[in-house]
This record gives C-alpha cells, sequence and structure tokens, in this order.
C-alpha cells in the first residue's frame, strides 16, 4: 500500500469531501453540496489525509491559534479506518494550533470511545444550542 500524505489548507473538491462523509459514517449534510462547500470555505484549519492522489480524510477546525480550537470535523474513510489516519490527522491539527491552543470537539454517540484514545478528556462542562436543520 502507499504511505498517505498530510497536506494542510489544501482547497477542496466538496464532491470529494462528501464522498468521504458519507464513506465514513460521520452525519453531514451531504445531500447540500453549497452548504459542505461553505462549510469548507470559512476561515478553517484544514488537514487532509490523501492514498494514491484520492482524499481519504479530513479534519476541519475552526481556531484563533491563540486560545481555543474547535474541531467539528474528522472523517477518514472506513476503507482505511484503523491504520492511525485520524489520529495523525488529530496530531497534525495540534502541531498547527501548537501547546498554547486547546482542542475541543462534540463527538457522536459512536466515536465516544475513540477520543480518549487519540488523547482527549471527557469534558463534563460543556453546553450546546444544537442546530435547527
Amino acid at each position: 500500500m502507499s504511505a498517505v500524505e498530510y497536506h494542510r489548507d489544501v482547497p477542496l473538491d466538496p464532491v470529494d469531501v462528501i464522498r468521504v462523509f458519507n464513506a465514513s459514517g460521520i452525519r453531514r449534510p451531504t445531500f447540500d453540496a453549497d452548504r459542505i462547500a461553505r462549510m469548507f470555505s470559512a476561515p478553517c484549519l484544514i488537514v487532509s489525509a490523501w492514498l494514491d492522489g484520492h482524499l481519504v480524510g479530513v479534519c476541519r477546525s475552526l481556531t484563533d491559534f491563540a486560545y481555543c480550537c474547535y474541531l467539528p470535523d474528522l472523517a477518514v474513510d472506513k476503507s482505511v479506518q484503523g491504520q492511525g489516519i485520524g489520529t495523525q490527522l488529530i496530531r497534525q491539527t495540534q502541531a498547527a494550533i501548537g501547546d498554547e491552543v486547546s482542542l475541543v470537539l462534540l463527538s457522536a454517540p459512536s466515536a465516544m470511545s475513540y477520543y480518549p484514545q487519540a488523547g482527549f478528556e471527557i469534558a463534563e462542562n460543556a453546553f450546546i444550542i444544537n442546530r435547527q436543520r
């Protein structure tokens, strides 16, 4: 198998992002390509994983690079899950934001066991107002 390549802030085609989201099992509004495009055009830190020229993983974060970073999207195609790609996407994000910045995320219920293995601690002091659509 070829080596996975990681890139930072490379523009991504929304069609490729939708394919990875759908192939990863993550629930996102993949029926709405315009919304996916808007999600990835906002001020973001984007780390992507590529295998043989194909996007296989994506990590999208919103950050000020000084105090906090929110990681709303971490997705790896199921066909290559279990190879450390998600962990490496997180590590690349941490390297970009530095050690002064907290990395925060909300987990899907099905991924709750993954994040402690990736170095995250459970936070019991968070609040959320959910989106309406």
